[in-house]
């Protein structure tokens, strides 16, 4: 029969139980204070019980011994010594050997093993000499004196086992802080990739068909209109896609729209205002999300490229194969007759940027010059599973 998991209200109570003790340490000791009081024999005897009650003094200074840990430790043994050598307290023995495994555990568990050390050798010198001199009272003084070591060898074990889980939390928690840093740095690159790509590609297109549509104003006024209609337009796709990027960082993850995949390579293209032939083969179905953004992002970018470098007269082709476990990308360009236009600002991650992308999916990048003057970059996405 498969148990019944605990509900949610009930888990809930247990987390916000367990942040309250984590926050109040006093009340785990409670308990242990209550044992302090009603543990015999010290309310009992011919004595006065002001007197036999003195010894409770001495442990008030395990209130602090968080804090003050090794002049706690010093405190509670001269105590202790100060009880064994006195005839009324030296029977009080359960409090003294309790309170002796309490700062022997608390020195363990910080990790402060040498002092804890010197403890442990103080409190079999303490049990020692409460054998010799109360010896001669009890039938087997040996035994009495052993019997006790169990109680602080549980006490160092006890110890021993909480450091080992601290240490444990906090290596847990600083790999967590790692791993998150490191989920930062991705991402803040993710997005200066983006907006890289989308940014040089759109720039690049508004101004190469501003200064197309200036020498064409006086020729050819239909000509301008087309232009200014497509600077207007790849201007509005910039600013959403830059919206977009904006709400990523806002907003995380929950709020990404949908990423360009290859079903807006064509749009793309003739965006670019070069002559740049498209051809599409396979089925890209089975396609993954990513997978798509980042051929589409290759593309792109091999596009922009070929505005700010390639003349004006050049003309392109885009192939894009998609293969059963592979994307195969190829975008070339001619040299062109026309003498270069002026260079557009280049911050020179393109390549680098392709490079990453490629990386990612275990692929290959080739960019080079062709022969006739031309360029040509080859990328390939593994995707298979």
């Amino acid at each position: 029969m498969t148990p019944r998991a605990p509900s949610p209200r009930y888990v809930r109570l247990v987390e916000r139980l367990v942040k309250w003790v984590r926050r109040h340490r006093w009340a785990v000791d409670l308990p242990l204070y209550a044992v302090f009081v009603f543990l015999a024999p010290g309310w009992i005897g011919p004595d006065p019980w002001v007197l036999r009650a003195i010894p409770m003094l001495f442990l008030l200074p395990l209130l602090v011994r968080r804090r003050f840990p090794r002049t706690v430790a010093v405190l509670i043994l001269a105590a202790t010594l100060v009880a064994y050598t006195n005839g009324i307290w030296a029977y009080d023995r359960g409090r003294a050997e309790l309170s002796m495994a309490v700062v022997l555990f608390n020195l363990v568990r910080r990790g402060d093993r040498r002092f804890a050390a010197l403890t442990a050798g103080g409190i079999l010198a303490l049990d020692v000499l409460w054998g010799i001199g109360r010896g001669p009272d009890t039938q087997n003084p040996v035994l009495n004196v052993v019997v006790i070591i169990p109680v602080h060898v549980a006490a160092w074990a006890l110890g021993e086992f909480f450091h080992a889980k601290a240490q444990l939390t906090a290596e847990e928690n600083r790999r967590a802080e790692a791993q998150a840093r490191a989920a930062i740095a991705e991402e803040r690159t993710r997005i200066a990739r983006e907006l890289h790509d989308v940014l040089a590609h759109s720039m690049s297109v508004i101004v190469l068909n501003a200064e197309g549509a200036k020498l064409a104003r006086h020729r050819d006024p239909e000509t301008v209109d087309r232009t200014l209609d497509t600077i207007g337009r790849t201007g509005r796709d910039a600013l959403a896609e830059l919206r977009r990027l904006l709400e990523v960082l806002h907003a995380g993850p929950a709020a990404c729209s949908p990423q360009p995949t290859t079903a807006e390579l064509r749009g793309l293209v003739e965006q670019c205002g070069r002559a740049v032939a498209l051809e599409v083969t396979g089925d890209p179905g089975g396609l993954p999300a990513s997978a798509a953004l980042q051929a589409y992002r290759i593309v792109q970018e091999a596009l922009t490229n070929m505005i700010k470098h390639a003349p004006a007269d050049a003309t392109g082709r885009v192939e894009v194969a998609f293969e059963r476990e592979k994307i195969r990308i190829e975008v070339t360009n001619t040299g062109g007759q026309s003498p270069p236009a002026p260079a557009l600002p280049s911050s020179g991650r393109g390549l680098a940027g392709m490079r990453q992308r490629v990386e990612m999916y275990h692929g290959e990048l080739a960019a080079g010059p062709l022969p006739d003057g031309g360029y040509r970059v080859s990328a390939s996405l593994v995707v298979a599973p």
